[in-house]
């Protein structure tokens, strides 16, 4: 009988191939991914004290297979303020590399993801990127390629290294901005779920935190399109294998076991973001990708981690989408039930719509609760006025693709009268202001 872990390494090579190097003992993979792009290289890491017996690896496996690593770039902080990805893309511009060797977490893959492109391209200023498929229109108008990149992931998470995605903070605004692109995907990616043996406890439980988010905004989003039963299998193993393994990961830090789950979890939420499919009715590729949680955790920087503000904010979202999530809500309970977060008792088919849905919540919130973290914006001391700022922030034309990919796709009127409310029941965890 196959594992849950066997069929997500099995889902994970179907989508990826040999552009995807995962598992235990696989750092020998980077120099041998890097050369297939020729021998000069840059390698950007962050200097994390527990990274470096990793990077020692890494920089040994470049020279076995003969990379020429000119220039040791510091990575990006959490993340990822702007004035990084600028930094990093003027020191690869120098350098004039056959391919990016980027190590890191999320918020320094997403800076070289940036940067390459700033790196590549003669315009020059990050703002003209954010959006949806802004450097394919330049790939395309100039037939200048971007900068290969080889992504060697450091934390279970993000899914950076597989995924479409860069996000950039402006330290000023404190809020975060997009880059959605398929021409920023890296070309190859390399994760040993060893190195997260020695990952901080906080950032172990923050992407853990992000991955079931991927997941499960995907999945809430899918109502109605082509890719939900893909989707579906896709989710309901990605959370659970996070679900049953991070609070193991955090306090057994040497269960190489939790830590490959886990790794395989937030992976699985990696490809959630990223699936799409051709919708045979309408000729139009129908794609996934997160929604409500995560365009609230761009106004967040400044008081939480990305994973932690999604756990705080997702389920509200639940509550807010009930009738339209009725099928997706019986899928998770379950999860969360044999977790032990939800009562024994319940029978998820008995009961339906919003009281369906406040079941699920309270599910999520003990999971957050029992993991030692804030399950309100109030409790992360969050300003009560930095809800203006996000329904604010949310109405700006470049997180459209945010509201339309809720289970009930909003316009501008829908976050005075949705969302608002929704993160004033956020606030002090009241879940009956949701609407």
């Amino acid at each position: 009988m196959r594992t849950k872990e066997g069929i997500a390494e099995e889902l994970l090579r179907r989508w990826k191939g040999e552009e995807y190097a995962f598992g235990v003992d696989v750092l020998d993979k980077v120099g041998e991914f890097a050369s297939r792009f020729g021998k000069q290289s840059v390698l950007v890491a962050n200097g994390s004290r527990w990274l470096s017996p990793w990077l020692e690896k890494i920089i040994q496996s470049l020279k076995n297979h003969g990379i020429d690593c000119r220039d040791l770039i510091k990575g990006a902080r959490p993340n990822t303020p702007k004035d990084d990805v600028y930094r990093i893309a003027l020191a690869v511009s120098k350098s004039k590399p056959d391919s990016i060797v980027a190590v890191g977490g999320g918020s320094t893959l997403d800076a070289v993801k940036a940067a390459s492109v700033l790196a590549s391209y003669k315009r020059s200023d990050i703002e003209s990127y954010f959006g949806i498929g802004e450097v394919t229109k330049i790939l395309k108008e100039t037939a200048e390629r971007v900068i290969p990149i080889v992504a060697v992931q450091t934390a279970s998470g993000s899914g950076s290294h597989l995924t479409r995605y860069s996000n950039i903070t402006d330290p000023v605004t404190g809020n975060k901005k997009l880059i959605a692109d398929d021409a920023i995907v890296p070309s190859a990616a390399v994760f040993d779920y060893r190195v997260t043996l020695s990952a901080p406890r906080m950032l172990t439980l923050d992407g853990g935190l992000d991955g079931i988010a991927h997941c499960w905004e995907v999945f809430m989003g899918a109502t109605g399109k082509c890719y939900y039963d893909q989707i579906k299998g896709i989710a309901q193993l990605g959370i659970e294998l996070i679900v049953r393994n991070l609070a193991k990961a955090v306090e057994q830090p040497d269960n190489l076991a939790a830590r490959v789950a886990l790794g395989l979890g937030t992976d699985l939420g990696g490809y959630a973001i990223m699936i799409s499919k051709l919708n045979p009715n309408t000729g139009s590729v129908e794609r996934g990708g997160t929604n409500a949680g995560h365009l609230g955790s761009f106004q967040l920087v400044r008081y939480l981690p990305h994973g932690r503000a999604c756990a705080v904010l997702n389920p509200y979202y639940t509550v807010l989408f009930a009738k339209a999530i009725e099928e997706q809500n019986r899928v998770v309970g379950p999860i969360f039930q044999r977790a032990g977060f939800i009562d024994s008792s319940v029978e998820f088919e008995r009961i339906k719509g919003r009281k369906l849905a406040l079941t699920i919540a309270r599910g999520m919130i003990e999971f957050s609760r029992s993991l030692g973290l804030p399950t309100t914006l109030n409790e992360a001391w969050v300003p009560k006025e930095q809800i203006e700022v996000m329904v604010g922030a949310a109405k700006a034309p470049q997180l459209k693709m945010k509201l339309q990919n809720m289970p009930i796709p909003m316009d501008v009127a829908s976050v005075d009268a949705l969302m608002r409310p929704t993160l004033q029941a956020a606030y002090n965890g009241e879940l009956s202001l949701v609407p």
